[in-house]
C-alpha cells in the first residue's frame, strides 16, 4: 500500500476510535433538561458558550473528554490565545502583589497534584484544599498529572475558587500535546458576573483517583477518575442529593465562527428518540436529552485539538449508568504504561 494511502487508513482508523470512546449512548439514562445560554462575541479568550443541565432527580452522571474526530498525526496544532477585538477591562478581578507560587500537593510514582497560587483572581479565595494532612488555603488551580514513558503529562484542572474544570484525554503515542478546550461545572450554579459554583473545601483522596466537594450552598459531590488513556477521560460525577431550583451542571466555551472556536456542534439524544439530533452550537435552543455531545467536525484555528465532551449515564442513584456493553471501571487508574 502506498504510504498516503496507509497514513490516510490509519487516521480513519484513529478517528472512528475516538468516535465508537465519545459519543457510546447510555440509552436508560434519566432525561435532563438541556438548555443553551449562549451569547455572540469578538473576543476568542472569553467564555460565551454556556449549556445547562437541569433535573432535581439526577443524582450521579458521566463526563467524558475524547480527542475530536479529526486529530491525525502531523496536523497542525495551535495553542496561541487570540486577544483580536478583547477588552478584559470591566471584568471582575482582585489584585495582590506578588509573583504565582506553585506547590506540589501530592507525587507518588504515577500521580502528581500541583497547586497554584496567583496574585491576582477574579472573586476572593475561599475555598481549602485538603490532601491527607495538606491542607491549603487560597489555591487557584489545581492540576493532575499522570506519568507517561517520556515523563508525565497534565489531564485535568480545577480551579477550586469558582468550580470550573477543564479535562482532557492523554495524547496519543505519535503526538506529544494537545490542548485544553472547554470547561464545565458541578454542583448548584450561581451567578456573580459569570456562571460559578462556590465551593468551601476539595479533598483529594489518590488512591481512588476522587475529589469529594462541599459546597457554599450545602450539599456535597465526588469527582472521580474511573479512565485516563489515550482515548478518553471519564469521570464519574454523584451528589449526596439532588440539586433543586436550577442547573446541576455547565459547559463553558468560546465560539466566534466555525473556523474559530474552541466548540462548534451539538448533538442530543432526546428521550426515547431513534436517532440524535444535531445543530450549531449557536442555533440550538434546548431539549430533554438523556445524552450530549458537544465538539467540533472540522479543525479550528483556536486550540485546534482540544476535546469534545460528552454527558451521559444521568442516574438518580449513587452512580451513574453505565452503556450495557461497558463493563465497570476498575479502579485505581491503570497507570499510564
Amino acid at each position: 500500500m502506498p504510504h498516503c494511502l496507509r497514513l490516510i487508513a490509519a487516521t480513519f482508523i484513529f478517528a472512528v476510535s475516538a468516535v465508537v470512546q465519545a459519543n457510546a449512548a447510555s440509552l436508560d439514562g434519566l432525561a435532563v433538561e438541556v438548555k443553551n445560554q449562549s451569547e455572540p462575541v469578538l473576543c476568542a479568550e472569553k467564555d460565551n458558550v454556556a449549556v445547562s443541565f437541569a433535573n432535581k432527580n439526577v443524582r450521579s452522571f458521566r463526563i467524558e473528554a475524547a480527542h475530536p474526530v479529526y486529530l491525525s498525526a502531523g496536523m497542525r496544532d495551535n495553542f496561541e490565545a487570540d486577544w483580536t477585538a478583547c477588552d478584559m477591562s470591566a471584568d471582575p478581578n482582585y489584585k495582590a502583589p506578588g509573583e504565582p507560587k506553585k506547590l506540589t500537593l501530592y507525587e507518588d510514582t504515577a500521580l502528581w497534584i500541583v497547586g497554584y497560587r496567583y496574585p491576582a483572581f477574579w472573586r476572593p479565595s475561599n475555598a481549602t484544599v485538603r490532601i491527607g494532612d495538606h491542607v491549603e488555603k487560597g489555591i487557584h488551580l489545581l492540576q493532575v498529572w499522570l506519568r507517561r514513558t517520556d515523563g508525565a503529562e497534565e489531564v485535568l484542572v480545577l480551579y477550586p475558587q469558582d468550580g470550573y474544570w477543564r479535562p482532557r484525554p492523554m495524547t496519543p503515542l505519535n503526538m506529544r500535546n494537545t490542548p485544553y478546550g472547554s470547561s464545565f461545572l458541578v454542583g448548584p450554579i450561581e451567578h456573580d458576573g459569570r456562571p460559578l459554583v462556590k465551593i468551601n473545601e476539595v479533598t483529594f483522596d489518590p488512591k481512588t483517583r476522587a475529589f469529594s466537594l462541599t459546597f457554599e450552598k450545602g450539599g456535597s459531590a465526588t469527582v472521580k477518575m474511573v479512565k485516563a488513556d489515550t482515548n478518553r477521560l471519564a469521570l464519574d460525577v454523584s451528589f449526596d442529593k439532588g440539586i433543586s431550583g436550577g442547573p446541576f451542571a455547565m459547559l463553558r466555551s468560546m465560539y466566534i465562527t466555525e473556523f474559530n472556536n474552541d466548540t462548534a456542534r451539538i448533538a442530543v439524544r432526546e428521550q426515547g428518540a431513534k436517532g440524535w439530533r444535531e445543530d450549531n452550537i449557536m442555533k440550538f435552543d434546548s431539549a430533554h436529552a438523556t445524552d450530549i455531545w458537544i465538539g467540533r467536525l472540522t479543525p479550528s484555528q483556536h486550540n485546534t485539538a482540544s476535546p469534545d465532551i460528552v454527558f451521559n449515564s444521568f442516574s438518580d442513584g449513587p452512580y451513574p449508568k453505565r452503556p450495557k456493553s461497558e463493563p465497570p471501571p476498575a479502579l485505581p487508574i491503570t497507570k499510564p504504561q
